[in-house]
């Protein structure tokens, strides 16, 4: 299968790739302009950045690329709005929010000509969207990393919301190779979104340990934790989850009350950055599902000829794209 131009809002991309927005840290300038120089989307991850670093980000992946750069924010935290703001001001080209829903960004999108597009997990809140202006939807299944909106399957709940909505839906969760890519567009999406491939490329900002357990974790390493956020966290088994495992007293000494509602069970910024810095002895690895299909780091251009390739290889009489 030739994988179609993506199509959102005023923006076309030349391949149908949403590069996941990985915080703290992971997606960042360098991964955000190499996926966006491929023709995909490339996306900061705002959430745990102060306001300068973001513009700095922004511009920074702007003056490497030409591209299409986007922000994925988190509205859990509390300086979601400011930081939405920011992008915004400095002509991010679009936006992508998670962890909660928000109901103003759809103006402020409005406002700056800025296409808004929320992470969703059911056809209800899809259409939710639609109503309010979203330029399109990503529909995050139980197979994602990082934080989730629901234990159901991507497969379930993306023909339910294909149904349900006329904007582009993009697919997201347990998407690692071109197969995958190709399934997802069977069923009737416009997109995907990739996470868990593009931690384990050269541009990602996350530390070599971080790597390393990636390309060495199979499926038996695949863990839930409960995140202070208030949602489950899909990550993978190491020191800092067999503290949480063993009901270690890990709650922060000094809290910057960095989210709008937290558990303070343990500092999640922190253990965040303390993965993407090496540390995974105190820091918490976010992963998909699927991750054992990644045997090594690679380039983010190598990542997407082998995709394209892999795509354009799917058995042609089992393609059936709506």
């Amino acid at each position: 299968m030739i994988l179609p131009e993506l199509k959102i809002g005023h923006l076309t991309a030349r391949v149908p790739i949403i590069q996941g927005g990985m915080a703290v840290k992971i997606s960042m300038a360098p991964l955000a302009a190499a996926v966006a120089n491929e023709g995909g989307i490339g996306l900061i991850a705002a959430t745990g950045l102060s306001e300068d670093e973001l513009r700095q980000e922004i511009r920074q992946a702007k003056a490497l690329s030409d591209g299409i750069i986007g922000i994925n924010c988190m509205f859990a935290a509390k300086v979601f709005a400011n930081l939405v703001k920011v992008a915004i001001e400095e002509k991010i080209d679009l936006i992508v929010a998670g962890a909660g829903f928000s109901r103003d960004i759809f103006q402020w999108g409005k406002e700056s000509n800025t296409p808004i597009v929320p992470i969703v997990s059911s056809a209800r809140l899809a259409k939710l969207a639609e109503k309010m202006g979203a330029a399109a939807v990503i529909v995050e299944g139980k197979e994602a990393g990082g934080h989730l909106g629901t234990d159901e399957s991507m497969k379930k709940i993306v023909p339910e919301v294909v149904e349900a909505v006329k904007i582009p839906v993009i697919a997201a969760g347990g998407i690692v190779d071109g197969t995958d890519i190709v399934e997802a567009f069977q069923m009737g999406v416009q997109g995907v979104q990739m996470g868990t491939r593009f931690v384990a490329s050269d541009e990602s900002s996350a530390s070599e340990a971080f790597k390393k357990l990636y390309i060495q974790s199979t499926h038996d390493d695949i863990i839930l934790i409960d995140s202070p956020v208030g949602l489950p966290g899909r990550g993978l088994k190491n020191p800092f989850w067999q503290k949480l495992e063993q009901g270690n007293d890990l709650a922060p000494e000094n809290c910057i009350g960095c989210l709008k509602h937290c558990s303070r069970r343990f500092c999640i910024l922190d253990a965040l950055n303390r993965a993407q810095q090496g540390d995974l002895e105190f820091g918490l690895v976010f992963s998909g599902e699927d991750v054992e299909k990644i045997k090594e780091v690679l380039p983010v251009k190598e990542i997407f000829r082998r995709l394209l390739q892999e795509a354009e290889d799917y058995p042609k009489e089992s393609v059936d794209i709506q």
